[in-house]
């Protein structure tokens, strides 16, 4: 029997301190992985450990069939395609993302042998197609105004064919596929670099695409020194760029232009600071880190930067849940302890399974396939961890909090190179190891243990890569009971879903954080929240950064981290952010800040679809007919309070509307046509002209019989003051959250459609129906959820609290996710 097959069974989690599923849990398992006639996690689980077993010889399959089975209940899962694809008969990879080389030519290959531009962007179709994401450097592509000698002509840049795989992506999404998250790579030194940093202050341009600068560390000795910096290519310029001053240098590169770097680096500063991007890949460090430096050059990230990758190089992941490891949590019937033999066993078996996903997956291309197999990447990592922290009583922004990061990191990085060891015995090493270079001094194997380092010389290594920290997303709301993401602290403790149900009934129910929900279970009161309990938002940003110098020199790949920024961080402040990443060793740093500009320029409103006009029958609509004047006499009339929130606060407003009875179209009787808008006199405050001026537009409006288009109008108006709070949207799933208007003006329209909406039933229901107290807008407390951040626009509820969190698209208002990558 070989030696894997002497494993014990990984020990499942402590039933102890193990809760019922809650309901986000169940919706998220049922709606992003269950498959078929699966019911259960467990159903689940049967399938995706039959899959990986699938590989192994004949005899063996039995025996580690129970064995992933067993691993993925300790806590040992797949990232998200491995756990909803593995074991079906979809034709989709298995692997979340992949590195797409892009070369200097149209068609064809380069010179050094790289596919050209259409030939990259086909490759990447199908790669999103089968569902992964891609990230690319564009930095071959010559800059704008190079020379073309084939067609004797000017280069149009790299940007411009960014553009064509943006349209690309949106493509492949509309036909179906997921949504393929993109990554967009240009080097610190490219002469298109000022017009790549900011063409995302364009609106609508490059939705598709995360985009980050490769900066070198002669750029950061060039920023401190300020010095200027040279923008240089392998292209030779056009006759215009030679007439202003380009040469070519010893090297043989060509200096289109030279700039003093500290301006350049602000401007990158200011574009972060203000849009959120672009990312920083300190791309020496990356390479210098490398396990196979000595024969890959790497300069583009998968899409969300946890895995820097040669060209056709792919993110093959698995988390291990660190909360399934945590005993005595909170102290609870003993002294709180991570177990650190468990999670070795798990981390070990991990390995392998990851290993044979390489062997079971589908392969969007045949480049893909070979790259994976000369050198068999994988990426285990772990999910949980603010949690985890928060359960064995440690603050995340203590040293105490990094200190057992760093031995839960290290213990991991043992336990899979040690695995890969065993491995590389029973399977083989990958086609490439090279001993004395895989640990020749300065990488990231020279670190090893020695006696770990001497295992690998004798016996070799089965993947050359085996560590990736990378965000979680709806894996941890569906396996890990909505532990933290990935390395971050936990982002809010507790946030309220409604649900619409199949019956059309509605359910409401509480999301919980794993660790909050435990501590209430074990008898802790979750009002007084011991220290531990510390969120992503109340702590400075120098101590998210502590955490990932902590935890790097333990990870052979990168970190996949978002460090949020508080909006009234100072702008020195945040640029020494980068640099502080930079002395830290970091392989990069992606940040946000939450602003105005991005509430405001980086929004854009499709135009409304024009409504189908109604069919002629001849006669005119009372309901649209024009009515010269009002008529004499009292009228029927409703006033209404709207309540809403603007920057300034609270705001109230009494609006009075009345009806004429008119009589319907067919013939039957009357009904009741809002004809009337008005003010009533002794209302104060400095709108109040605006206001009663808008009344009799919309009165003019509702006598010419387009009062419906008027509203309409007015729910599109937009000021620069910041959104306005009234009433409620209704998601997709029946959750019912604030919504948020663009001005007064859309507010008060919106309250008006719901004034006439709500009259309407009323008379439909005998004059009965109370009105609800809905129509003021009034929004009940939202008791522990965190407060909105000011950022983009929501989709679902409209507030501008869009935020970029743990690599995705997230809501602080309601709850949100959308684009991730």
């Amino acid at each position: 029997m070989n030696q894997r097959l002497d494993l014990p069974l990984p020990l499942p989690p402590d039933a102890r301190w193990t809760l019922p599923p809650q309901p986000i849990t169940v919706d998220v398992l049922r709606e992003k992985y269950l498959k078929g006639d699966e019911r259960s996690e467990s159903d689940l689980f049967e399938r995706v450990a039959r899959a990986l077993a699938s590989v192994e010889a004949p005899a063996q399959r039995a025996h580690f069939e129970a064995l992933f089975k067993r691993n993925l209940e300790a806590g040992a899962i797949g990232a998200g395609r491995i756990m909803s694809a593995a074991g079906t008969d979809i034709q989709a990879t298995l692997i979340n993302c992949f590195v797409q080389p892009v070369g200097d030519c149209i068609q064809g290959q380069d010179e050094a042998g790289f596919p050209g531009i259409y030939e990259a962007l086909r490759e990447a179709a199908e790669t999103m197609r089968r569902g992964g994401g891609v990230g690319y450097d564009f930095s071959r592509i010559r800059p704008r105004g190079a020379h073309v000698h084939g067609t004797a002509s000017t280069a149009s840049g790299p940007c411009s064919y960014i553009n064509v795989f943006d349209q690309s992506c949106a493509t492949v999404e509309s036909a179906g596929a997921r949504r393929g998250a993109q990554m967009g790579v240009l080097r610190i030194d490219h002469p298109d670099v000022l017009e790549f940093i900011t063409a995302k202050r364009t609106p609508g341009r490059w939705n598709n695409f995360n985009v980050s600068v490769a900066v070198t560390d002669a750029f950061i000795d060039a920023v401190q020194r300020q010095q200027p910096w040279a923008l240089v290519h392998p292209a030779r310029p056009s006759a215009e760029w030679l007439a202003r001053g380009a040469h070519q240098r010893a090297d043989g590169q060509w200096v289109y232009q030279t700039v003093p770097a500290q301006e350049l680096w602000d401007t990158v500063m200011r574009s972060a600071y203000d849009f959120a991007e672009p990312g920083i890949l300190f791309t020496d460090q990356i390479n210098r880190d490398n396990n196979l430096r000595a024969i890959e050059a790497i300069t583009a990230t998968n899409p969300c930067g946890e895995q820097p990758l040669p060209p056709y190089g792919c993110c093959d992941l698995g988390p291990v849940i660190l909360t399934r490891f945590v005993r005595h949590p909170f102290d609870h019937g003993g002294m709180a302890a991570f177990d650190f033999e468990a999670f070795g066993q798990a981390v070990a078996l991990q390995v392998r399974a990851l290993d044979n996903v390489l062997d079971l997956t589908h392969w969007p291309l045949p480049a893909q396939q070979r790259e994976a197999q000369a050198k068999r990447r994988i990426g285990v990592g772990f999910t949980g961890l603010g949690d985890a922290l928060v359960m064995l009583g440690l603050r995340y922004d203590t040293a105490d909090g990094r200190d057992m990061a760093r031995r839960m990191a290290e213990c991991m990085r043992d336990a899979a190179y040690g695995a890969s060891v065993d491995l590389a015995l029973e399977k083989g090493a990958f086609p490439l190891f090279n001993a004395e270079q895989y640990l020749a001094d300065g990488g990231f194997a020279s670190r090893l243990p020695t006696a770990l380092k001497d295992r690998i010389r004798t016996h070799g290594l089965r993947n050359s890569h085996l560590l990736s920290i990378a965000p979680t997303g709806t894996v941890s709301l569906a396996f890990a009971d909505n532990a933290s993401n990935g390395i971050e602290p936990a982002f809010s403790w507790t946030y309220t879903r409604r649900k619409r149900e199949a019956d059309g009934s509605r359910s409401e129910y509480e999301v919980q954080d794993h660790a909050w929900r435990l501590y209430a279970a074990l008898g802790g009161d979750p009002l007084a929240l011991p220290p531990a309990f510390v969120s992503a938002l109340e702590m400075p940003a120098h101590d998210h950064i502590a955490m990932m110098e902590a935890v790097q020199p333990y990870i052979d790949t990168a970190i996949s981290k978002t460090v949020n920024v508080p909006a009234d961080c100072p702008y020195e402040d945040f640029k020494n952010l980068y640099l502080e990443a930079w002395r830290a060793g970091l392989k990069g740093l992606a940040t946000y800040r939450p602003n105005t500009i991005l509430g405001a320029v980086l929004e854009t409103t499709p135009a409304a679809a024009p409504a189908p006009a109604a069919p002629d029958t001849g006669a005119i609509d009372p309901m649209r007919s024009v009515i010269e004047s009002r008529p004499k006499g009292a009228l029927d009339a409703v006033a209404e309070k709207i309540e809403y929130w603007t920057h300034e606060g609270h705001k109230t407003l009494y609006v009075v509307v009345s009806f004429l009875p008119v009589p319907k179209a067919d013939g039957s009787g009357t009904a009741e046509r809002a004809i009337e808008f008005f003010m009533p006199v002794g209302q104060s405050g400095e709108s109040q002209q605006w206001i009663t001026s808008s009344m009799r537009l919309l009165s003019l409006a509702a006598r010419g019989g387009f009062l419906e288009r008027a509203l309409s109008d007015m729910r599109k108006v937009a000021w620069d003051r910041g959104p306005v709070r009234h009433g409620h949207a209704l998601k997709e799933d029946g959750t019912r959250v604030p919504l948020w208007h663009d001005s007064e003006v859309a507010a008060i329209a919106y309250a008006i459609q719901n004034i006439l909406s709500l009259r309407a039933q009323r008379v439909r229901q005998g004059g009965l129906a109370p009105y609800p107290t809905a129509l003021t807008g009034t929004v009940a407390p939202a008791g522990p959820a965190l407060a909105p951040m000011v950022g983009k626009k929501c989709p679902e509820c409209g507030a501008r609290a869009v935020i970029r969190k743990d690599g995705c698209e997230y809501c602080t208002q309601c709850g949100h996710i959308g684009a991730c990558g």
